[in-house]
């Protein structure tokens, strides 16, 4: 399926892999600091969501020593619950259902140094702190909207997380 499903946001997800320790990048929200999950953002009007993965990982993370090893092959989508549907609406200027994933597994080859939850500069940050997580924690500390999205992201990224 090469288009995601009516009435959701195309959006891309990152599940950026420390090759050494198999553990997954998440950050804590700076709008809910409760709230961990990987990079994902939007994909923008004739962009793919590959190009997308690689300028949102940069944007939200300063990451940019990453490759890509390992993509879900279909569309993931999560509903967003009604109180956030309203936030992102006015934010986004559109009432989307929710959002539509591609996922893409990158394998991070820099320094932690480069690691910046400033991004690259030309967006607003989003995270306040980060850790390196084992993907049952990545999984447990996700808004529980976004847990099932999650969980099979990790079932599909499991063999390269061993």
């Amino acid at each position: 399926m090469d288009n995601p499903p009516e009435g959701y946001r195309r959006n891309v997800g990152i599940c950026l892999m420390n090759p050494t320790a198999k553990k997954i990048f998440a950050a804590s929200r700076l709008d809910m600091p409760n709230a961990w999950q990987m990079p994902q953002g939007g994909v923008d009007e004739n962009e793919s969501p590959r190009d997308a993965a690689i300028r949102e990982l940069r944007e939200e993370t300063g990451v940019t020593s990453a490759e890509i090893i390992a993509e879900v092959p279909h569309w993931l989508t999560y509903d967003l619950p009604p109180h956030v549907r309203e936030k992102l609406k006015q934010q986004w200027g559109s009432d989307w259902k929710g959002q539509a994933q591609k996922w893409f597994l990158f394998k991070f080859t820099g320094k932690e140094e480069e690691v910046n939850l400033l991004g690259d500069g030309t967006e607003k940050p989003e995270f306040g702190e980060w850790s390196w997580m084992s993907p049952e924690q990545v999984v447990g500390r996700a808004v529980d909207f976004k847990k099932p999205v999650y969980e099979e992201v990790m079932s599909v990224f499991g063999p390269f997380l061993q």
